[in-house]
């Protein structure tokens, strides 16, 4: 058998022709097309009964026909103005949760309740690292693959991404993505119940939401006292024009 590794150029290939050929060669009897139109009709019969459901569940929008989705519309387009949400993500959010939110008096307990809340593994006032909830696991899987699209999106949720995934080891970690997008989950089914709660759409804070809330001074003094502790010397900053002599020592 020969084992293939995705090729580095188009140079690669031309000099493993005669591997393509060995590859390549082999026999297909009628034995095998029967097994393939199997194979075929049955991806046929699949793709017919998702086209169904589609219809069932019908689109929001004036020339859209009418469907199960069509009474929940207008919570339809208030989850759509959340970064990640698109309306398949809430069409399948509503017909979990709803739309009446008197049920959870909070966001935190939505989370909960759909199993996006952190686990609380505390004893003695030592905290644990504590596994997931359970909870819907329909609602968690779809926001966590919201959460994955609104990481691509310059937005406070894309943002809040970045942030957690540095946070739990970036790509120096594999399992830094999924933690940061459970997170980000958990952030959007609170941002969730806001705006069916609320009936207001969501107004985004920006992608530089945090690092406009960082003065200046404050971060430059601790990258300097950052620097101090790697090199193990006195570091002097200066501005503009300055000499070390007209340096002030830095407050503490």
């Amino acid at each position: 058998m020969i084992r293939w590794s995705w090729p580095a150029g188009p140079g690669v290939l031309r000099n493993k022709a005669s591997d393509l050929r060995l590859a390549l060669a082999g026999r297909f009897t009628a034995h095998h097309g029967q097994m393939v139109a199997l194979h075929l009709a049955r991806i046929d019969h699949l793709d017919q009964m998702l086209t169904q459901v589609k219809d069932t569940i019908g689109r929001v929008g004036r020339e859209a026909p009418d469907g199960l989705v069509t009474p929940f519309a207008a919570q339809v387009e208030l989850l759509m103005t959340v970064p990640g949400i698109g309306e398949r993500v809430a069409a399948v959010v509503i017909s979990e949760i709803g739309v009446e939110m008197a049920r959870f008096p909070s966001g935190k307990h939505l989370a909960a309740w759909a199993g996006l809340a952190p686990g609380n593994n505390e004893s003695a006032s030592r905290r644990r690292s504590g596994r997931r909830r359970k909870g819907n696991a329909q609602v968690c899987s779809v926001l966590v693959e919201a959460a994955l699209a609104a990481s691509r999106t310059r937005s406070r949720v894309g943002a809040r991404f970045h942030r957690l995934h540095r946070r739990f080891g970036g790509r120096a970690n594999p399992g830094a993505g999924k933690k940061a997008a459970f997170a980000v989950a958990h952030t959007l089914i609170k941002i969730i119940w806001s705006v069916l709660a609320t009936g207001e759409p969501y107004t985004d804070l920006g992608h530089d939401f945090y690092t406009r809330r960082i003065d200046p001074e404050t971060q430059t003094r601790r990258l300097i006292a950052q620097l101090e502790a790697l090199s193990g010397k006195k570091i002097v900053f200066l501005d503009g024009g300055d000499t070390p002599e007209d340096a002030q020592p830095r407050a503490a």
